[in-house]
């Protein structure tokens, strides 16, 4: 339980900062709050701190400056192993298959955004969600390093959710520095990969 509220909360965190998550602040709080003390907790209420002191239109801008207008901090899963190229599309069809089989559709968004699989595992498909986590654990960790360097608040948030996996195995490790080296392949094929941020349905 403590895990899907880790990644119930930062599907929160990780959608466009509008008026509903200022709505949302005190019940966000609240879930944190009665998180076991670690890593997960201390990086969301990090996080949460930060959005209080924060100006909504200060929010706006850093989340589309950020995830909008720099490739490299990407939120979506499969673009850092398949770039724009054509097998991101047969990547993004897994995604959907497992929606699917968790009794789950994805609306208005691609469905490896990292915030919607977030919010398939809050609600209640953890073990699909996680699975699909871990399989694009190099491209969470390659998130993770751009967000740093951006001095990114986000890095917090997506540090959380890494938190919640078992440590990297040495191939995810290799992989993530090679991506971090190389970056994603860079075929493009006119598959956008930014949209509005949907949800899971």
């Amino acid at each position: 339980m403590s895990d899907r509220t880790v990644h119930l909360t930062a599907s929160v965190l990780l959608s466009y900062p509008d008026e509903r998550l200022v709505e949302a602040l005190p019940l966000l709080n609240a879930a944190v709050a009665g998180l076991a003390p670690g890593e997960p907790a201390r990086r969301l209420a990090a996080f949460l701190g930060h959005v209080a002191a924060t100006p909504p239109h200060e929010l706006a801008e850093h989340y589309v400056a950020t995830f909008d207008l720099k490739r490299r901090c990407c939120p979506y899963l499969t673009y850092y192993t398949y770039g724009d190229t054509r097998r991101r599309g047969m990547a993004l069809l897994r995604f959907t298959q497992a929606y699917r089989t968790a009794g789950f559709e994805v609306t208005g968004e691609l469905p490896d955004h990292l915030g919607v699989v977030c919010e398939l595992s809050g609600r209640g498909a953890t073990e699909q969600a996680v699975r699909l986590l871990r399989e694009h654990r190099p491209g969470l960790e390659t998130l993770l390093g751009a967000l740093r360097e951006e001095r990114s608040p986000y890095a917090d948030v997506v540090a959380a959710v890494l938190a919640t996996l078992p440590p990297p195995t040495e191939r995810e490790r290799q992989a993530a520095l090679r991506l971090a080296e190389e970056g994603p392949p860079a075929e493009e094929v006119g598959l956008e990969p930014y949209g509005p941020v949907g949800g899971v349905r």
